[in-house]
Protein backbone atom coordinates (compact mmCIF):
# COMPACT_ATOMS: atom_id res chain seq x y z
CA UNK A 1 0.00 0.00 0.00
CA UNK A 2 2.77 2.16 0.71
CA UNK A 3 4.39 1.52 -2.52
CA UNK A 4 1.22 2.55 -4.11
CA UNK A 5 0.96 5.77 -2.52
CA UNK A 6 4.34 6.77 -3.36
CA UNK A 7 3.88 6.02 -6.65
CA UNK A 8 0.50 7.94 -7.05
CA UNK A 9 2.06 10.35 -4.78
CA UNK A 10 5.40 11.02 -7.54
CA UNK A 11 2.95 11.30 -10.25
CA UNK A 12 0.91 13.93 -9.12
CA UNK A 13 4.27 15.80 -8.32
CA UNK A 14 5.54 15.05 -11.59
CA UNK A 15 1.96 16.63 -13.02
CA UNK A 16 1.95 19.47 -10.92
CA UNK A 17 5.28 20.36 -12.24
CA UNK A 18 4.36 20.32 -15.55
CA UNK A 19 0.96 22.09 -15.18
CA UNK A 20 2.52 25.72 -15.30
CA UNK A 21 3.78 24.82 -18.74
CA UNK A 22 0.66 23.35 -19.98
CA UNK A 23 -1.74 26.81 -18.52
CA UNK A 24 1.19 28.77 -20.50
CA UNK A 25 1.18 27.28 -23.84
CA UNK A 26 -2.89 27.24 -23.40
CA UNK A 27 -2.77 30.95 -22.45
CA UNK A 28 -0.85 31.47 -25.12
CA UNK A 29 -2.10 29.64 -27.79
CA UNK A 30 -5.72 30.73 -26.74
CA UNK A 31 -4.72 34.19 -26.78
CA UNK A 32 -3.18 34.24 -30.40
CA UNK A 33 -6.74 32.14 -31.37
CA UNK A 34 -8.63 35.15 -30.47
CA UNK A 35 -6.28 37.75 -32.12
CA UNK A 36 -6.38 35.44 -35.35
CA UNK A 37 -10.26 35.72 -35.27
CA UNK A 38 -10.14 39.66 -34.34
CA UNK A 39 -8.22 39.92 -37.74
CA UNK A 40 -9.89 37.61 -39.82
CA UNK A 41 -13.31 37.84 -39.16
CA UNK A 42 -14.11 40.99 -37.40
CA UNK A 43 -11.33 43.83 -38.61
CA UNK A 44 -11.57 46.28 -39.83
CA UNK A 45 -14.31 47.04 -37.90
CA UNK A 46 -15.25 49.72 -39.74
CA UNK A 47 -18.10 48.44 -42.74
CA UNK A 48 -17.00 50.07 -45.29
CA UNK A 49 -13.10 49.23 -45.23
CA UNK A 50 -14.00 45.27 -45.42
CA UNK A 51 -14.34 44.91 -48.82
CA UNK A 52 -11.08 46.87 -49.66
CA UNK A 53 -7.81 45.44 -51.47
CA UNK A 54 -6.01 47.69 -48.40
CA UNK A 55 -8.21 45.29 -46.19
CA UNK A 56 -6.70 41.49 -47.31
CA UNK A 57 -2.82 43.71 -47.47
CA UNK A 58 -3.65 44.97 -43.79
CA UNK A 59 -5.14 41.32 -42.32
CA UNK A 60 -1.89 39.93 -44.25
CA UNK A 61 0.28 42.16 -42.23
CA UNK A 62 -1.19 41.59 -39.03
CA UNK A 63 -1.15 37.72 -39.03
CA UNK A 64 2.99 37.75 -39.97
CA UNK A 65 3.17 39.73 -37.31
CA UNK A 66 1.34 37.82 -34.89
CA UNK A 67 2.98 34.47 -35.99
CA UNK A 68 5.99 35.76 -35.82
CA UNK A 69 6.02 36.54 -32.36
CA UNK A 70 3.91 33.72 -31.52
CA UNK A 71 6.93 31.55 -33.68
CA UNK A 72 9.50 33.38 -31.66
CA UNK A 73 7.58 32.52 -28.06
CA UNK A 74 7.89 28.98 -28.85
CA UNK A 75 11.47 28.50 -30.26
CA UNK A 76 13.14 30.46 -27.42
CA UNK A 77 11.09 28.32 -24.88
CA UNK A 78 11.84 25.31 -26.05
CA UNK A 79 15.44 26.59 -26.47
CA UNK A 80 15.34 27.55 -23.30
CA UNK A 81 13.80 24.36 -21.66
CA UNK A 82 16.45 22.06 -23.35
CA UNK A 83 19.48 24.18 -22.38
CA UNK A 84 20.74 23.28 -19.14
CA UNK A 85 22.70 25.97 -17.06
CA UNK A 86 23.72 23.20 -14.45
CA UNK A 87 26.99 22.54 -13.45
CA UNK A 88 26.27 18.60 -15.06
CA UNK A 89 29.31 17.96 -17.29
CA UNK A 90 31.23 20.92 -16.47
CA UNK A 91 34.77 20.83 -15.76
CA UNK A 92 35.06 23.02 -12.45
CA UNK A 93 38.65 21.10 -11.48
CA UNK A 94 41.95 23.31 -10.72
CA UNK A 95 44.22 23.27 -7.98
CA UNK A 96 43.78 26.70 -7.50
CA UNK A 97 40.14 28.06 -6.06
CA UNK A 98 39.42 31.79 -6.77
CA UNK A 99 36.89 34.70 -4.84
CA UNK A 100 33.98 33.67 -4.64
CA UNK A 101 34.21 29.58 -4.75
CA UNK A 102 32.06 27.73 -2.08
CA UNK A 103 31.66 24.34 -1.34
CA UNK A 104 28.00 22.78 -2.13
CA UNK A 105 27.22 20.08 0.31
CA UNK A 106 24.20 18.80 -1.68
CA UNK A 107 26.99 17.96 -5.23
CA UNK A 108 30.20 17.46 -2.98
CA UNK A 109 31.72 19.59 -5.14
CA UNK A 110 33.59 23.15 -5.32
CA UNK A 111 31.20 25.42 -6.85
CA UNK A 112 32.61 29.07 -8.75
CA UNK A 113 31.08 32.80 -8.13
CA UNK A 114 27.85 33.57 -8.79
CA UNK A 115 26.67 29.58 -8.84
CA UNK A 116 24.37 28.27 -6.04
CA UNK A 117 22.19 25.16 -5.75
CA UNK A 118 18.56 25.23 -6.80
CA UNK A 119 16.69 22.76 -4.55
CA UNK A 120 14.37 21.98 -6.98
CA UNK A 121 16.14 21.29 -10.34
CA UNK A 122 18.55 19.55 -7.37
CA UNK A 123 21.99 20.91 -8.62
CA UNK A 124 24.03 23.60 -8.89
CA UNK A 125 23.49 26.17 -11.67
CA UNK A 126 26.13 28.15 -12.86
CA UNK A 127 25.39 31.78 -13.03
CA UNK A 128 21.69 31.28 -11.74
CA UNK A 129 19.41 33.95 -11.52
CA UNK A 130 16.29 32.43 -9.87
CA UNK A 131 13.79 29.02 -10.78
CA UNK A 132 10.99 29.28 -13.32
CA UNK A 133 7.75 28.27 -12.44
CA UNK A 134 6.19 28.40 -15.65
CA UNK A 135 8.85 26.36 -17.32
CA UNK A 136 9.93 24.11 -14.82
CA UNK A 137 13.72 25.22 -15.67
CA UNK A 138 16.71 27.22 -13.90
CA UNK A 139 17.53 30.39 -15.60
CA UNK A 140 21.63 30.66 -15.86
CA UNK A 141 24.37 31.19 -17.46
CA UNK A 142 23.53 28.89 -20.87
CA UNK A 143 19.60 29.96 -21.31
CA UNK A 144 19.35 33.43 -20.11
CA UNK A 145 19.04 34.74 -23.84
CA UNK A 146 16.21 32.68 -24.29
CA UNK A 147 14.44 33.30 -21.11
CA UNK A 148 15.01 37.33 -21.99
CA UNK A 149 13.75 37.39 -25.73
CA UNK A 150 10.90 34.42 -24.95
CA UNK A 151 10.00 37.54 -22.18
CA UNK A 152 10.05 39.55 -24.72
CA UNK A 153 7.57 38.20 -27.35
CA UNK A 154 5.20 37.43 -24.82
CA UNK A 155 5.36 41.22 -23.79
CA UNK A 156 5.10 42.18 -27.88
CA UNK A 157 2.36 39.69 -28.51
CA UNK A 158 0.47 40.57 -25.28
CA UNK A 159 0.49 44.48 -26.49
CA UNK A 160 -0.63 43.59 -29.52
CA UNK A 161 -3.87 41.73 -27.82
CA UNK A 162 -4.38 44.70 -25.80
CA UNK A 163 -4.48 46.76 -29.11
CA UNK A 164 -6.52 44.63 -30.97
CA UNK A 165 -9.03 44.21 -28.34
CA UNK A 166 -9.05 47.95 -27.43
CA UNK A 167 -10.01 48.55 -31.20
CA UNK A 168 -12.87 46.38 -30.02
CA UNK A 169 -13.62 48.01 -26.84
CA UNK A 170 -13.59 51.81 -28.96
CA UNK A 171 -16.25 50.23 -30.92
CA UNK A 172 -18.43 49.38 -28.14
CA UNK A 173 -18.27 52.82 -26.90
CA UNK A 174 -19.46 54.70 -30.03
CA UNK A 175 -22.65 52.07 -29.16
CA UNK A 176 -22.51 53.94 -26.01
CA UNK A 177 -21.65 52.70 -22.41
CA UNK A 178 -23.93 50.55 -20.68
CA UNK A 179 -24.22 48.77 -17.43
CA UNK A 180 -23.98 45.08 -19.48
CA UNK A 181 -21.04 46.26 -21.64
CA UNK A 182 -19.02 47.47 -18.02
CA UNK A 183 -19.89 44.76 -16.20
CA UNK A 184 -19.11 42.30 -18.57
CA UNK A 185 -15.34 42.99 -18.97
CA UNK A 186 -15.44 43.78 -15.39
CA UNK A 187 -17.03 40.44 -14.08
CA UNK A 188 -17.40 38.18 -17.06
CA UNK A 189 -17.61 35.09 -14.95
CA UNK A 190 -20.66 36.39 -13.06
CA UNK A 191 -22.89 37.36 -15.96
CA UNK A 192 -22.18 34.25 -17.64
CA UNK A 193 -23.51 32.12 -14.72
CA UNK A 194 -26.21 34.45 -14.40
CA UNK A 195 -27.30 34.06 -18.29
CA UNK A 196 -26.74 37.48 -18.72
CA UNK A 197 -24.44 37.11 -21.35
CA UNK A 198 -23.08 33.88 -24.58
CA UNK A 199 -20.50 31.81 -24.22
CA UNK A 200 -19.16 33.80 -27.39
CA UNK A 201 -19.19 36.95 -25.39
CA UNK A 202 -18.00 35.54 -22.36
CA UNK A 203 -15.01 34.17 -24.18
CA UNK A 204 -14.25 37.15 -25.73
CA UNK A 205 -14.49 39.24 -22.41
CA UNK A 206 -12.29 36.88 -20.56
CA UNK A 207 -9.26 36.88 -22.91
CA UNK A 208 -9.50 40.36 -23.36
CA UNK A 209 -9.50 40.90 -19.07
CA UNK A 210 -6.56 38.20 -19.57
CA UNK A 211 -3.99 40.09 -21.88
CA UNK A 212 -4.59 43.19 -20.09
CA UNK A 213 -3.75 41.70 -16.88
CA UNK A 214 -1.06 39.40 -18.99
CA UNK A 215 0.37 42.46 -20.03
CA UNK A 216 0.84 44.32 -16.68
CA UNK A 217 2.62 41.39 -15.18
CA UNK A 218 4.82 40.72 -17.85
CA UNK A 219 5.74 44.36 -18.56
CA UNK A 220 6.96 44.06 -14.76
CA UNK A 221 8.39 41.14 -14.92
CA UNK A 222 10.76 42.32 -18.39
CA UNK A 223 11.08 45.37 -16.79
CA UNK A 224 13.08 44.28 -13.65
CA UNK A 225 14.83 41.52 -15.61
CA UNK A 226 16.09 44.56 -18.96
CA UNK A 227 17.25 46.39 -15.39
CA UNK A 228 19.38 43.62 -14.17
CA UNK A 229 20.62 42.99 -17.17
CA UNK A 230 21.67 46.87 -17.79
CA UNK A 231 23.05 46.60 -14.25
CA UNK A 232 25.07 43.53 -14.74
CA UNK A 233 23.04 41.51 -11.64
CA UNK A 234 21.42 38.48 -11.23
CA UNK A 235 18.21 38.34 -8.56
CA UNK A 236 20.42 37.33 -5.89
CA UNK A 237 22.57 39.47 -6.15
CA UNK A 238 19.71 42.44 -6.59
CA UNK A 239 18.61 41.52 -3.19
CA UNK A 240 22.10 41.89 -1.98
CA UNK A 241 22.56 45.87 -3.91
CA UNK A 242 26.11 45.03 -4.64
CA UNK A 243 27.11 45.13 -8.44
CA UNK A 244 31.00 43.12 -7.94
CA UNK A 245 30.31 42.23 -11.40
CA UNK A 246 29.43 45.05 -13.80
CA UNK A 247 31.18 45.49 -16.48
CA UNK A 248 29.19 48.51 -17.93
CA UNK A 249 26.04 48.90 -20.25
CA UNK A 250 27.55 47.64 -23.31
CA UNK A 251 29.43 44.66 -21.89
CA UNK A 252 26.86 43.52 -19.80
CA UNK A 253 24.33 42.96 -22.31
CA UNK A 254 26.93 40.99 -24.10
CA UNK A 255 27.57 39.09 -21.07
CA UNK A 256 23.82 37.92 -21.14
CA UNK A 257 23.00 38.00 -24.91
CA UNK A 258 26.40 37.29 -26.12
CA UNK A 259 28.53 38.76 -29.30
CA UNK A 260 25.74 39.95 -32.14
CA UNK A 261 23.08 40.68 -28.91
CA UNK A 262 21.90 43.67 -31.15
CA UNK A 263 20.05 41.13 -33.93
CA UNK A 264 20.01 38.06 -31.93
CA UNK A 265 16.81 38.90 -30.20
CA UNK A 266 15.13 38.40 -33.77
CA UNK A 267 15.23 34.47 -34.03
CA UNK A 268 17.08 31.97 -31.71
CA UNK A 269 18.66 30.42 -34.80
CA UNK A 270 20.59 33.81 -34.97
CA UNK A 271 24.43 32.24 -32.93
CA UNK A 272 25.60 34.56 -30.12
CA UNK A 273 28.39 33.33 -28.43
CA UNK A 274 28.67 34.19 -24.55
CA UNK A 275 31.83 35.76 -24.33
CA UNK A 276 33.02 34.03 -20.89
CA UNK A 277 32.76 30.18 -19.33
CA UNK A 278 29.95 30.75 -16.61
CA UNK A 279 33.06 29.92 -14.54
CA UNK A 280 35.38 33.02 -14.19
CA UNK A 281 33.98 36.18 -13.84
CA UNK A 282 35.87 39.71 -14.42
CA UNK A 283 35.54 41.23 -10.19
CA UNK A 284 34.84 45.11 -10.57
CA UNK A 285 33.76 45.56 -7.12
CA UNK A 286 33.66 44.12 -3.39
CA UNK A 287 31.90 40.84 -3.05
CA UNK A 288 31.21 40.89 0.62
CA UNK A 289 28.72 43.74 1.71
CA UNK A 290 29.97 46.38 3.43
CA UNK A 291 29.71 47.09 7.18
Amino acid sequence: MARFMSRVWCKVESTGRHLPIVLNAFLVFSITAEVSYLVLVEAPFEPAEKKTEWSNIWKAMHLFAQYFMLGNITWNASLFVKTNPSIRGVFLGGDVLGQGWRYCYSCETHTPPRCSHCHDCNVCVLRRDHHCVFFGQCVGFRNYRYFLTCLFFMWAGLLYAVVMNAEVFIVILKEGVTFHSVMLLLMPWIMLVSGQVTARAFAFAFIADTCVVGFLLVAAFLFFHVVLMLRGQTTREWYSTRKPYSLGVLANIRECLGKYWYICWLCPLIPSPLPGDGINFKVTGPLEPKK
